[in-house]
């Protein structure tokens, strides 16, 4: 096994050199915001969704448009806005009256990378029609099935400031999304920089494909063989267990949660991990990498209870306690 991890370790190490290409590309454009880089790759190498929250200005839609633009791969934007249907997204049958037949009209979703802007924007019935493309990674339309091709990602934005007219997304397709980032405000060192660079009537946000959709596949592959010892394993199953029977740890937190997190946490908690420790250039998985994503895997799977909005704890609380009760192997 020793030399299976040092090839591993080899091949992750070069690699990375390519995961360096796609950040230097995408720095051209975006200003620090390593944190939202580093997890829309991660996503990227997971073959997963992404949430991300954050008030406006931030650069959410420029960041995944810019990580689109360094793949060699179909993008698309759709505006997410109250009067949208489900058609408007996946497509619809239109009726030929001189054939006498329907014929399909695929929609926008037939694509590779698709930034879902405000996704909160649009009713339940067109959110609920991302589920079958983020879950199965097909679309039905009328009594046909179409398989969606790959590499398929959803990033989806949302607004958590901006609350009338909108529609917060169920807790059956939030735990589609593999990762729910929060995006905070940038340093002024970093503002610094991005005035100078953005503050201009056309600014330059031109960047360069550097990877290919083979490319993608070959990552993929690679970050599912990275090395995972055993007592990662059990540490992760054992931080998921913590959030569903808390009071193993402190009785008194038992109340506070309502619904802890589901096996599928379990899978991206160490997807997540083995991507993560991929994209650090390395072939083996770590504590502290399990540490580091954990919180954006599991900020949208603990629900917590109403006696813990009384004390005022978010599920983030609850999460980074689980972080500290939880023994690191």
């Amino acid at each position: 096994m020793a030399v299976d991890v040092k090839q591993i370790g080899e091949q992750a190490a070069e690699k990375s050199a390519l995961i360096g290409r796609i950040r230097s590309e995408i720095g051209k454009i975006i200003v620090g915001q390593e944190y939202l880089v580093d997890r829309l790759l991660l996503a990227m190498l997971c073959n997963n969704h992404v949430l991300i929250e954050g008030v406006p200005g931030l650069a959410k839609t420029l960041s995944v448009t810019t990580l689109a633009k360094t793949v060699r791969a179909g993008f698309q934007r759709i505006q997410f806005t109250p009067d949208l249907l489900p058609a408007d997204l996946i497509g619809t049958m239109i009726y030929n009256p001189k054939t006498g037949e329907f014929s399909t009209k695929k929609g926008p979703i037939f694509t590779n990378i698709i930034l879902a802007d405000e996704i909160n924007r649009a009713p339940a019935k067109v959110q609920s029609a991302l589920l079958e493309a983020m879950q199965e990674r097909q679309v039905t339309i009328g009594d046909e099935t179409f398989r969606l091709s790959e590499p398929f990602m959803v990033l989806a934005t949302q607004n958590p400031i901006e609350q009338e007219g909108t529609y917060p997304l169920p807790e059956a397709q939030v735990d589609r999304f593999m990762l729910k980032l929060k995006m905070g405000y940038p340093s002024k060192e970093e503002e610094h920089k991005i005035l100078k660079q953005m503050a201009r009537a056309a600014p330059d946000l031109d960047v360069d494909p550097v990877i290919s959709q083979d490319e993608i596949f070959d990552l993929r592959k690679l970050s599912d063989n990275i090395y995972m010892d055993e007592k990662i394993e059990e540490y992760i199953i054992n931080i998921v267990s913590a959030t569903r029977e808390p009071e193993t740890y402190d009785g008194s937190m038992k109340d506070l949660i309502r619904y802890g997190a589901s096996p599928r946490a379990t899978i991206f908690l160490a997807m997540a991990a083995k991507a993560y420790a991929l994209i650090r250039g390395r072939g083996y998985v770590t504590p502290q990498d399990v540490k580091d994503i954990g919180m954006d895997v599991l900020r949208h799977r603990v629900i917590v209870s109403y006696e813990a909005e009384a004390e005022e704890k978010t599920s983030e609380d609850i999460v980074q306690w689980v972080f500290d009760m939880v023994e690191v192997p």
